[in-house]
């Protein structure tokens, strides 16, 4: 293959876009074009036209590299074509990096039918997806970013499959830029349970860990499938009730673990007793290919929700090193950060809780939130593109007696009856 299409490695033949330098295989032959009453198995019409093999006629058009992973899922989920220009265009390097091409690749590997058409320079992409399929996927992920990257598209796919998927994704299990696998074990499983995604197999499990940047972890993900999701009120949060935690270590001192564990109980303890922080220390062929250690917490209250902080150690050749009791400390302050933005769904969860309620029945569904992410802002905007679902937003400042922390943000919607057809009958 030519080196232009790097991006595009590892994609199967059928979706790679015409390239001169390429041999005749990677020559797509044109489609027919589509009739003007067709539809796709999620149940929204799609627009009629014609398949235009270079690139797209109709659809959404965006700019840019922010919002990758947003932009792919919520077409995968709606139908919609998309198209994004402009990726890196004034960069010494344009085009999709390595993780981003990866991500495409997964998309690839659990739809059925899904065209990608990437340019050249790497700096135009095309995407109309396809049926999304499930069933048994492996995949290497980039070492440039976690698998939580990852993951957290596959949590809001996996239960709109037509087969339950079980997915080995293998690479850098816990880094310092996304959610580690631990976070989204802790945090977003039991916000997915809230809205009825739930049954045998529904886990996320650590079989291997792979600290940054060589990785060498493994995590396997397994979901059933869903036909429809419930609307929910999640209003009230409740206050803190116990604090759980997990302190990491791989190819250093198991003692590393035990530091971190006293760190944050010095700051921990003033304000609730019931507390406890595991300690993983993984040895050899399932510790990875690099140092490190980490922590992650988990503050749980009355009403059953969960607020997360995390932090891992600098990756080994990147930066001044981090020690143990610094890191505790400082995770430890960032719990009583996120417990003082507080709300039901914490801020690493919130574009996770608004997709749910977008496809939820058409129903009302509420949840009360921190402050909004940028990340999530930019999620509402997209779901007002793909799926036309505005969010009425309401302020809740509270009482300076109450000390219930900042202000909270209550999100109200009504879903749009998104059904999963697609779910083979029994």
């Amino acid at each position: 293959m030519h080196r232009n299409c790097h991006p595009v490695a590892g994609l199967s033949k059928t979706t790679i876009a015409n390239c001169h330098f390429c041999p005749s295989w990677a020559t797509v032959p044109a489609s027919p074009p589509l009739t003007s009453s067709w539809t796709n198995t999620r149940g929204f019409p799609l627009t009629p036209g014609t398949n235009n093999n270079n690139m797209a006629s109709h659809g959404l058009t965006y700019e840019g590299c922010n919002f990758f992973r947003q932009r792919l899922v919520l077409s995968t989920l709606s139908g919609k074509r998309v198209k994004i220009r402009s990726i890196r265009s004034k960069e010494d390097e344009p085009g999709l990096r390595d993780f981003e091409a990866s991500f495409v690749r997964l998309l690839d590997k659990v739809t059925n039918g899904t065209k990608i058409e990437i340019n050249q320079t790497g700096t135009v992409l095309f995407y109309q997806p396809g049926l999304l399929y499930g069933g048994s996927v492996e995949h290497d992920c980039s070492p440039q970013r976690s698998i939580g990257y990852y993951l957290e598209a596959l949590l809001m796919l996996a239960p709109f499959m037509k087969n339950p998927l079980k997915a080995t994704l293998r690479g850098v299990t816990n880094d310092p830029t996304d959610p580690t696998v631990d976070l989204l074990k802790l945090t977003a499983l039991p916000l997915m349970k809230k809205f009825g995604i739930d049954g045998e197999g529904f886990e996320i499990k650590v079989v291997k860990r792979g600290m940054a940047p060589g990785g060498g972890g493994e995590v396997v993900f397994t979901c059933p499938v869903k036909r429809t999701l419930k609307p929910v009120q999640l209003t009230e949060t409740g206050k803190i009730k116990r604090i759980r935690g997990m302190a990491y270590s791989v190819r250093v001192s198991p003692q590393m673990a035990n530091r971190i564990v006293d760190s944050t109980r010095a700051v921990l303890n003033q304000f609730i007793p019931d507390i406890y922080i595991y300690t993983d220390h993984m040895k050899g062929a399932n510790s990875g290919k690099s140092p490190g250690f980490g922590l992650t917490l988990v503050a749980e209250t009355l009403d059953g929700f969960f607020l997360s902080a995390e932090m891992s150690s600098t990756p080994q050749g990147q930066g001044d090193p981090m020690l143990p009791e610094e890191l505790g400390r400082n995770c430890a302050k960032m719990l009583l950060e996120e417990v003082h933005r507080g709300g039901c769904v914490d801020s690493a969860n919130q574009s996770l809780a608004l997709l749910l309620m977008t496809l939820g029945q058409q129903d009302v569904s509420k949840v009360l939130l921190g402050p909004l992410s940028p990340y999530t802002i930019e999620f509402l905007r997209h779901i007002r593109d793909f799926f036309q679902i505005m969010f009425k937003i309401e302020v809740q400042k509270p009482l300076e007696d109450e000390r219930k922390g900042g202000d909270k943000v209550l999100m109200t919607c009504v879903g749009i009856g998104y059904s999963n057809l697609s779910k083979t009958l029994k």
